[in-house]
């Protein structure tokens, strides 16, 4: 029994001993990555970078026809609404038209949450919903996702982020963010049942965004927690049978940033997300997420907006998915990608040459087509003042473009001599209806050129600086700390007028679920303008990947 003993304790000692200097090895080894750290490998490739939607798309919800993919995005306010976005790789991008762009398809004020694109038997389906007063739940079809697409099919269902699901046997089922799920005719859109309550979620705040998947007998359900801030991630769980009962995932949340593993990454606020499965046999996952400026003592925000990204996933059979190896993403990813096909990248400047405005342009609410024109003075956009302005109801005299680089640069050349001080036109930047104006105006009967801030209630205006006759090119720089508003005439050099903190324009300041436009407005404050605003040209440009 001793001699036992002793055999015993020998071979505990050799068995410490060694696991103790193959821990030390691993943890000597500079590749070595915990379960909960993932570090780029020197040697590695950059695979693609994320965003790769850059700039304000939250909520993006993805389709495969064949080895083409289709993702569309929320839009809120601006019109048109829900961007289609085509690829060949999921991770280049080209915008190819709109589901919302008639205004006979939603006469009453736009707010699109959430949407979700799906194909079935040669149709697209976009589902969403125009939340507040006179929306609800819609779908429209198309047979191309570019469109035309057809007028609204409306649901009489509560709740916000409608997901269809059709079903081998052939039923459609829809899913709202309450997790009830309905049988529905998709002919009509009318509910069939009463509903079926599938899930509490796992723990987290606001859950929303409800997905359904089916893979190997079982029914996956995917959802986001958290709100829409840092706390914002991605759950899932699982049935044999579409009504229930579900189980979490015991790994959940499947992604997430706020906590050790991704709490100092420079994507935060990360969720709502739509797993594709791609032609090759590889799975995915889109998501949203905002890119961070500030520091821990002054605090963190954001003004881009929530965008488009994408990680990959391991889904083995009649497994869980893990997204990413850890359930985190970065801005520089490694892995392998499908095939990568280019998109065509949009010019910096648009000239104003064509009959229309290019895809990347949006108005606020449906626009007073009235006030714009491409043909009353060629190679200019005319803009025509309304009495209205931004952030007030109904829809400004704004044409703009999301704000896609947190350093940038923003150029417009305007012709434009005010007859009364009401009327005003220039460059803007927008977030939430709160808007920092650069403007021609007319002071105490002269023309000057001022800057106007919007806090709250509350307005700053810098000082006026005179203008010789002709025209003026503004511009708006922006970096982490600062945005600057500069003019110039002829071949005079840039003159600074103001600038302002860059964060007093985020998403934390002003509030709401977009990001920062950019565009060109006019207005007659109270009264509408009878000077028109004649833009030459807009320049954009933009550097990759500041903080």
């Amino acid at each position: 029994m001793k001699k036992l003993t002793l055999i015993l304790i020998l071979l505990l000692s050799v068995y410490t001993f060694s696991f103790g200097q193959s821990k030390k090895n691993l943890l000597e080894k500079e590749d070595y990555i915990t379960p909960y750290n993932v570090v780029a490998v020197p040697q590695s490739e950059v695979t693609y970078k994320n965003p790769v939607i850059k700039a304000f798309y939250p909520d993006p919800s993805v389709c495969r026809v064949g080895d083409d993919y289709y993702l569309v995005t929320s839009t809120m306010e601006y019109f048109p609404g829900v961007p289609v976005f085509h690829s060949k790789d999921l991770v280049n991008w080209e915008k190819i038209g709109y589901c919302i762009d008639r205004e006979d398809q939603l006469p009453k004020p736009i707010n699109i949450f959430a949407p979700n694109i799906q194909y079935h038997k040669g149709t697209f389906y976009m589902i969403t919903t125009n939340f507040g007063e006179g929306g609800g739940n819609f779908y429209v079809t198309a047979k191309n996702p570019a469109g035309p697409w057809s007028d609204p099919i409306w649901v009489d269902m509560r709740g916000i982020d409608p997901d269809l699901f059709f079903d081998d046997d052939g039923k459609t089922y829809i899913i709202n963010s309450f997790f009830m799920v309905y049988e529905i005719d998709l002919e009509t859109g009318k509910i069939l049942d009463e509903g079926h309550k599938l899930w509490y979620g796992d723990g987290g705040s606001a859950l929303e965004g409800p997905h359904i998947y089916k893979k190997d007998g079982y029914y996956y359900l995917l959802g986001a927690e958290g709100g829409t801030a840092e706390g914002h991630h991605v759950t899932m769980a699982r049935a044999l049978n579409i009504e229930g009962p579900y189980i979490s995932n015991p790994a959940n949340p499947v992604l997430a940033h706020e906590n050790a593993a991704g709490q100092l990454n420079e994507l935060h606020g990360i969720g709502h997300a739509d797993i594709i499965h791609a032609h090759d046999g590889s799975w995915w996952m889109a998501f949203h997420g905002y890119r961070l400026i500030g520091n821990r003592v002054r605090g963190f925000h954001h003004t881009l907006g929530r965008e488009t990204c994408l990680v990959p996933v391991t889904w083995p059979t009649n497994g869980w998915p893990v997204v990413n190896g850890n359930g985190t993403a970065t801005l520089e990813m490694y892995c392998p990608t499908l095939p990568l096909v280019a998109t065509p990248q949009e010019p910096a400047r648009a000239t104003f040459d064509n009959s229309e405005l290019g895809l990347n342009w949006n108005y606020i609410q449906t626009p007073v087509s009235d006030n714009y024109s491409l043909t009353e003075r060629k190679g200019y956009l005319r803009l025509k003042g309304a009495s209205n302005n931004i952030g007030e109801s109904g829809s400004p005299t704004f044409v703009g473009r999301r704000l896609q680089h947190i350093d940038f640069s923003a150029t417009t050349s305007l012709d434009f001599n005010p007859n009364t001080e009401n009327e005003e036109a220039g460059i803007t930047l927008v977030n939430n209806g709160t808007h920092f104006d650069f403007s021609i105006k007319k002071v105490e009967n002269e023309r000057v050129v001022q800057v106007q801030l919007q806090f709250g209630t509350n307005i700053y205006k810098s000082e006026a600086f005179s203008l010789k006759p002709g025209t003026v090119k503004l511009r708006i720089e922006g970096d982490t700390n600062n945005l600057r508003f500069l003019f110039a005439q002829g071949e005079d050099a840039f003159k600074e007028v103001d600038s302002v903190i860059t964060s007093y324009l985020s998403s934390e300041t002003v509030g709401g679920y977009t990001g920062v436009y950019v565009g060109m407005f006019a207005s007659g404050n109270g009264q509408k303008s009878t000077v028109n605003a004649d833009f030459d040209w807009f320049e954009y440009k933009g550097k990759e990947y500041s903080k």
